[in-house]
């Protein structure tokens, strides 16, 4: 068994569990939502790592988890040490990819500068063999995705966002990583020898799984077992639509030649976390040299995702998570279009805030901007595909989310101004969301018949 440390790197803000019974929280600041976690008797290599890194086993009282894909546990230890283990799958052929990736990162951050705008919480060490890491708890910490429903992802944290994604785009490079100091939260203490970076696990170059170009062309049998309708009917909303397909082939032709950087490459609200006014990003199980418009995109994105959903709230902007699935489908072709017009007013300025920060610490290529816009229209359907999985059938929500995707993924170039991701230092035009916005009620536009794509192996696997 092989047991890796350092006084720097991240931990995942949630990631699963067993059950989901929910425990209440006993900090005063708002927390994540707690679940009961996996029983430590059928996950021994947990306490078997906290013990070889000198922090004693878990104690049973207080002990709870977050959700997510992965088993994980977070607690006190008997030696008093908050602490927060996680584990990750096993490929096929037994080996390790997301526990490799997320120790060259590692390796990476350990070159940053204190006071670098990229946070992550101390990790405090991995068992490769068992494929478990641990981490040090940030009690009290907020996901990111609550943070937004609840209305708290302002401009400034945006922009920290900005800053922080960008510095990970320089890592490696004069400008982004020097001296052996951690950016990462660390009392300056190390329960074990820093890792050597010569020793880690090299930066994964693979082409980065999502979108899957072989889904395009056909569903695998195999797969649907797995899926539900809903999943199922999402897919069918890609594959039908010629357009599109063609889109994402091009999106990833471009992303082939584009300057490949250090990159996250699994952004979502929920891999940040603000722990005492500070913002943290976590989850590093996908990182890897990519086109850095991946992450950009994302980001935007998420935002986007959030301004379709406040069409179907009450108010027309959700304030919990109950408010964001409320009903509201009742409402004419108008009342969309003008409610989705108005959450994209309201969003637009924290993308831009996040692109100040962004270009505040990176000078972003000449076609970042336009290869963003794609990639935010990607991950529209990535996300309706992700929250599909526990539903019989596509929602108006979700198709909404479709048809913004498809305008962004069509037209990339024509939606730069809008999203406010041109140069700050040039006027932007006055902003009209709701040119993006009418492709979302018209899901009855958005089917053609199919036809024959390139395939196109994915690394990794789909959602």
């Amino acid at each position: 068994m092989t047991t890796t440390t350092s006084t720097t790197a991240a931990p995942t803000e949630a990631v699963a569990t067993a059950s989901t019974v929910a425990t209440a929280s006993t900090v005063d600041a708002p927390a994540l939502i707690r679940f009961r976690p996996t029983g430590l008797d059928t996950a021994p290599e947990v306490n078997a790592l906290l013990e070889r890194l000198d922090l004693g086993p878990f104690a049973p009282d207080g002990l709870t988890a977050f959700g997510g894909r992965n088993d994980n546990w977070a607690g006190t230890t008997t030696r008093g040490r908050q602490v927060f283990v996680k584990t990750v799958a096993r490929a096929p052929d037994g080996s390790r990819p997301e526990i490799d990736r997320a120790l060259a990162f590692e390796a990476s951050a350990a070159r940053l500068p204190a006071g670098s705008p990229l946070r992550t919480p101390e990790h405090l060490g991995t068992d490769r063999e068992s494929a478990v890491s641990a981490f040090r708890l940030l009690p009290g910490s907020r996901s990111g995705s609550e943070v937004a429903l609840d209305g708290d992802f302002d401009e400034a944290l945006c922009r920290e966002a900005g800053r922080a994604v960008a510095t990970l785009h320089t890592l490696g490079t004069a400008g982004g990583a020097s001296a052996s100091a951690s950016g990462g939260e660390s009392d300056g203490t190390s329960d074990g020898e820093a890792p050597d970076p010569a020793s880690a696990p090299a930066i994964d170059t693979g082409e980065a799984p999502l979108p899957p170009m072989r889904w395009l062309r056909a569903f695998p049998w195999s797969e649907v077992q797995d899926r539900s309708m809903a999943q199922i009917a999402a897919w069918k909303l890609v594959q039908d639509d010629t357009e599109v397909v063609a889109a994402l082939h091009r999106l990833r032709e471009r992303e082939r030649t584009a300057p490949h950087t250090p990159a996250h490459c699994d952004l979502r609200f929920d891999q940040f976390l603000v722990h005492d006014g500070q913002l943290f990003l976590c989850d590093w199980e996908e990182f890897r040299l990519a086109d850095p418009a991946r992450d950009v995109g994302a980001f935007v994105g998420e935002w986007l995702f959030q301004a379709t959903y406040s069409v179907f709230a009450p108010t027309g902007e959700p304030t919990s998570a109950k408010d964001a699935v409320a009903p509201g489908f009742d409402l004419s072709h108008e009342e969309i279009v003008e409610r989705g017009a108005a959450g994209l007013r309201h969003h637009i300025p924290r993308i831009a805030a996040f692109w100040q920060g962004y270009t505040e610490c990176r000078t972003p290529d000449p076609e970042l901007a336009e290869r963003a816009v794609a990639f935010a229209g990607w991950h529209l359907y990535d996300r309706l595909i992700a929250t599909a999985q526990a539903h019989a059938v596509l929602n108006p929500v979700a198709r909404a989310a479709a048809g913004i995707g498809r305008t962004l993924l069509l037209n990339p170039a024509g939606a730069v101004a809008t999203l406010r991701l041109a140069d700050p230092a040039v006027p932007h035009p006055a902003v009209a969301p709701a040119a993006v916005v009418p492709a979302a009620v018209l899901p009855t536009a958005v089917p053609h018949p199919a036809q024959p794509h390139p395939a196109d192996a994915p690394s990794g696997s789909p959602r």
